[in-house]
């Protein structure tokens, strides 16, 4: 016989970071919850981020950290639950946690704390899980959505689009959420991979030799720059301070890289006058590894002493090594990007619930917004706080 339909007050598709908490907070309200995910268990990103320990949230969290097509979009969620919120939380599960650098919070323990806190959020009357089921058809009629999922059917007014974007595919991510989204007329900000590795090709595919060295760096693209670890890779380059510009590269452009960020732009000339006799090579590797110092000077194509180099030479060595531009010819897809950029677009979301403007009853929340934050905690900061914004509206 075929099963009975069940009725809820809000379907949730996804039971990632936003997904859970937009349940945990809908349930604590008395809403009667069908949370569904196709992988075999719930917060499958928040168990591998951080190494194992995830990178819950970050306490400089601000609208400025985030890109999307309205950089306004996220302030009303982000005011609303922050990263002390969150924080909060956290404290009274007396889940311990270290600040790592630059505001990043993780756990001291394991990632698996943040899952069973967030499942523990979710009163267990109230909200009912369905993992491993995939879903098979999604409409709406007469003010109800029906979900079909593993042979069986719910019905909702409310249904919250939580199945985040197709970044890191070989846990299950798809785009499920745009499809859903243009089948109900929604815009789509056209998807791109984010916090990713850059790849180089041509005459630069001979950094790929220095692959496993890394180096303090101030990567630049266009008027945005970090200041963080650039790591050179096998493809190209990666590292934090790589993967934080990636997501502001566009094709075609150059990443502009100061291998020296702590030193003057006269520092050759004044070493020249104290050890006139030290090499430029030596000089150089004083500040840089030494496989990145030896492929550095052979492309400047300068060497001998200092004292026998004049200063403009000199002082276009460090003009070269300040401002080295890279021009990547691609990144490494989404299948090793951190999170995806593009998604629904805000336009035709509310900043306040996320609800479609257009389609009542109709949420989006966490990456399958066209909301992306920086690297380091703020993602999933964005999870929670636009998850507790649809949590308190359905």
């Amino acid at each position: 016989m075929p099963k009975v339909p069940t009725h809820y007050d809000a379907i949730i598709l996804g039971a990632g970071g936003a997904g859970l908490m937009c349940a945990a907070v809908a349930g604590q309200r008395g809403r009667k919850i069908l949370l569904i995910d196709h992988a075999d268990e719930p917060g499958k990103k928040i168990l591998i981020s951080g190494g194992g320990r995830c990178n819950f949230t970050n306490i400089g969290t601000a609208p400025d950290r985030y890109l999307s097509q309205n950089r306004h979009f996220a302030k009303s969620a982000l005011s609303r639950y922050s990263a002390a919120d969150f924080i909060a939380l956290v404290d009274r599960y007396g889940i311990d946690w270290h600040e790592k650098t630059l505001g990043q919070l993780f756990c001291d323990g394991s990632a698996k704390q943040i899952v069973a806190m967030l499942m523990d959020e979710c009163p267990a009357d109230m909200v009912s899980l369905s993992l491993g089921r995939s879903i098979t058809g999604v409409c709406h009629a007469d003010g109800r959505y029906r979900v079909e999922y593993g042979g069986e059917t719910a019905f909702a007014p409310s249904l919250v689009v939580a199945t985040g974007g197709p970044s890191i595919p070989k846990m299950g991510a798809t785009g499920f959420a745009y499809d859903l989204a243009r089948q109900f007329g929604l815009k789509i900000v056209e998807p791109r991979p984010a916090l990713v590795p850059l790849t180089l090709g041509g005459e630069e595919t001979l950094f790929r030799e220095l692959s496993g060295v890394s180096a303090p760096v101030i990567a630049r693209c266009g008027k945005t720059a970090f200041r963080e670890a650039a790591l050179f890779t096998h493809k190209g380059l990666s590292g934090p301070a790589i993967l934080q510009i990636s997501s502001y590269w566009q094709h075609g452009e150059s990443v502009e890289i100061d291998f020296l960020p702590d030193l003057a732009g006269d520092w050759l000339v004044q070493a020249k006058k104290s050890l006139p006799r030290l090499s430029l090579k030596k000089a150089i590797n004083a500040h840089l590894p030494a496989r990145l110092t030896e492929t550095l000077v052979e492309r400047i194509a300068l060497e001998g002493e200092l004292g026998n180099l004049t200063d403009k030479k000199l002082d276009e060595a460090v003009r070269r090594l300040s401002h080295w531009r890279f021009m990547p010819n691609g990144t490494e897809g989404f299948a090793k990007a951190e999170v995806t950029a593009g998604g629904i677009s805000t336009v035709e979301l509310s900043s306040k619930n996320m609800e479609a403007r257009q389609v009542p009853g109709f949420y989006a929340i966490g990456e399958a917004v066209d909301v992306t934050g920086w690297l380091g905690g703020y993602n999933f900061q964005w999870a929670w706080a636009s998850g507790h914004a649809a949590g308190k509206a359905i």
